[in-house]
């Protein structure tokens, strides 16, 4: 089994994004986990996974809203692909306007 982390950074702000609710999805759609980032943006320990394809969704646009905020994208939705046995690190690196992500450790 592997298992997920992920962090949310403000990239406007410079800040983490704190209380972010991610949600893992296997890739038939069926939610296997859900969490809420914490102060520093992160999730430490949102999974442990068998190799497989799966989904994270940020709800991205619930974070600016309570900021006052207007943001181009309600969610952000990142696809990934678990190959072997090891730590995987999703980061989202958001903003009301646009996102990055990329494979952390």
């Amino acid at each position: 089994m592997s298992t997920l982390s992920t962090h949310v950074l403000d990239a406007v702000l410079g800040t983490p994004a704190a209380d972010v609710t991610v949600t893992l999805f296997d890739w038939d759609g069926t939610e296997l986990a859900a969490g809420r980032t914490d102060a520093d943006g992160r999730i430490g320990a949102l999974a442990e996974l068998p190799i497989g394809d799966y989904r994270l969704r940020f709800g991205t646009g619930g974070y600016f809203t309570a900021q006052g905020i207007d943001a181009f994208y309600p969610e952000v939705i990142i696809a990934f692909t678990v190959t072997g046995e090891r730590h995987y690190h999703v980061p989202l690196l958001l903003s009301p306007f646009a996102y990055s992500t990329y494979r952390g450790s």
